[in-house]
């Protein structure tokens, strides 16, 4: 199976350069340490069907997750997304592979879905009972992507999706972007549109390749939603776990109050993230 057999649009020259504040808050991400991975954990970087990615792996594992970092497809990077491939692999037992997309606005929609796409096409060479998706934020919404690609192209969807406080709705039409502005303190309506704009570039937010939630949801695989009761993605998050449901799929929903957006991933060692990592390895466990 090949990538090209999938119906994703042709890839865009960028109508836009990275503005300064973007260009330095990449730069004071890039100062991120990476922790040291525990005894019986590898870390390599390398490539994937020509993508950039770091591969966290125990030295025996029985499936592979592909990992999308978040940052509104203009920030972040593998490498600052390490740390928690490495807890992923250390709750799961999986081998788990950060994919280093590539980031808008240099790379406009849908350059991070080509990169995706040929990263989980590759991963399933190996996996004969399929590749699981995930991600938090954008991650998530680009994890969700992918499925809707695989089940618009007719091709195998993955194994699985867990989706961290996901971004499904590039249009930015979500009422918590105004009930929870207040309690959210990570991401705005504001920040959401202007990370919004900088990726599609004149794209419809209603394709159901940059807005998952508009997608076939008939034929998601068994899906995983996180998401807290203060942030401002939390309608997102409801409204996947809604579609899913009314369309007959295997969907379970993990929500807390009080903690903010991608708190897995921002507070490793508050109980609740390590409540959600131990959802997050039930549920692949009961897929196997």
């Amino acid at each position: 199976m090949s990538s090209h057999d999938w119906v994703i649009p042709a890839e865009r020259a960028s109508t836009m350069t990275a503005p300064d504040d973007l260009v330095a808050r990449r730069s004071g991400m890039g100062a991120v340490v990476v922790p040291e991975p525990p005894e019986g954990v590898e870390v390599i970087p390398t490539t994937v069907a020509g993508v950039a990615c770091v591969v966290c792996r125990p030295a025996v594992w029985a499936r592979t997750i592909a990992y999308f970092h978040g940052g509104g497809y203009r920030l972040g990077s593998a490498r600052v997304s390490t740390g928690f491939g490495i807890r992923l692999v250390e709750a799961t037992g999986c081998q788990v592979v950060v994919v280093d997309y590539r980031l808008a606005p240099e790379h406009p929609f849908p350059a991070a879905l080509h990169d995706a796409v040929g990263v989980v096409v590759e991963l399933a060479r190996h996996e004969p009972e399929g590749v699981v998706v995930a991600g938090d934020s954008a991650g998530g919404g680009l994890a969700a992507a992918v499925v809707a690609a695989a089940v618009g192209s007719g091709r195998p969807v993955p194994a699985a999706l867990v989706a961290l406080s996901p971004w499904l709705d590039l249009a930015c039409t979500a009422g918590t972007f105004t009930s929870r502005a207040e309690s959210d303190q990570l991401f705005s309506l504001a920040s959401a549109s202007a990370a919004a704009e900088l990726y599609l570039q004149g794209h419809d937010p209603a394709d159901p390749l940059v807005s998952p939630l508009w997608a076939d949801l008939a034929g998601f695989p068994p899906t995983l939603v996180l998401a807290s009761g203060a942030e401002v993605l939390l309608d997102d998050a409801l409204a996947l776990v809604a579609g899913l449901a009314r369309a007959g799929r295997v969907v379970e929903a993990h929500l807390v109050p009080d903690l903010p957006h991608v708190w897995p991933t921002l507070l490793p060692d508050h109980p609740e993230s390590v409540r959600a990592l131990a959802v997050i390895a039930r549920f692949l466990s009961d897929r196997t």
